[in-house]
């Protein structure tokens, strides 16, 4: 269903990454048909979280979902640093 430099919706929070459901990620790489490496970028281009995930936690990109900007309510990631 998914392949490396898809766009991806996170269907649920990981507020321990500082993602909200319909978060905006890229499938960087592929594990199996139901596991994947995605990358959540902010708009400095500095990435959020790249973590693995399951088909469960994502959907396909649309071409009718509307982008969103919202401010990180917590930031976990290295590139805070």
């Amino acid at each position: 269903m998914f392949k490396e430099l898809d766009l991806v919706v996170l269907t649920r929070a990981l507020p321990e990454y500082g993602l909200c459901e319909g978060d905006l990620g890229t499938i960087v790489l592929v594990y199996d048909e139901s596991h994947f490496e995605v990358e959540f970028v902010r708009a400095s281009g500095h990435t959020q979280a790249l973590i693995e995930l399951s088909s469960t936690d994502l959907r396909p990109a649309e071409p009718s979902d509307m982008l969103a900007v919202r401010p990180l309510t917590a930031l976990k990631s290295r590139a805070d640093i």
